[in-house]
């Protein structure tokens, strides 16, 4: 993940590939209710970093890395999508009841693109960051996404230049035996790094 670009574009194969990850991810009873929006256009680039209130963040002294990445991907979700298609035959309860959803799988299933979205740039030895939609208020208008797709954020892309970290970063990680549990959860995690 970083948040600063060379000024270089991304090859046109390789930002194919690594949009079409997206539609490889798990998707719930086959549901397919994601959509993928390629932004390589500066304008609307530039639009989305405004929208994202990158002017503040640069005079902060970190780098305009929405403007400059040379390609945004926009992962979407339709929880429609998922209702129609659990109120088909094949996913009805066994009296035609519909499932109550006690996850809503479209956002399991939109991170899971997300995932695949950023390995597959991985993969392609491009660079990547990610900007939640919290923080770029009315992206969906600005993209003219259909009514019932949901952004979930903008997936900067691009050759990564060296850039100034994140304040986020300097927080240790939690000792693998606080968050891996094996049969049962321990409720007193060790000292060290086992997983109990």
């Amino acid at each position: 993940m970083v948040r600063n670009y060379e000024d270089q574009p991304v090859a046109e194969d390789a930002l194919e590939r690594v949009a079409q990850a997206a539609l490889r991810a798990p998707s719930a009873g086959n549901s397919q209710a994601i959509g993928v929006v390629v932004v390589t256009d500066r304008d609307k680039r530039h639009k989305i970093a405004e929208l994202a209130g990158e002017e503040g963040y640069v005079g902060a002294g970190f780098d305009p890395w929405i403007s400059r990445a040379p390609a945004h991907i926009v992962i979407s979700v339709s929880k429609k999508v998922y209702i129609d298609r659990y109120s088909e035959p094949d996913k009805l309860g066994p009296n035609g009841e519909t499932i109550d959803w006690p996850i809503p799988y479209w956002w399991v299933d939109a991170g899971a693109a997300m995932m695949a979205v950023l390995l597959a740039a991985v993969d392609e030895g491009l660079s990547a960051g990610f900007l939640g939609v919290h923080s770029v208020p009315d992206l969906a208008h600005h993209l003219g996404l259909p009514e019932d797709q949901t952004p979930i954020g903008v997936i900067t892309l691009g050759h990564g230049a060296a850039d100034r970290r994140s304040s986020s970063l300097d927080r240790p990680p939690k000792p693998l035996s606080a968050v891996i549990h094996r049969d049962h959860w321990a409720q007193e995690p060790d000292s060290g790094g086992s997983i109990r």
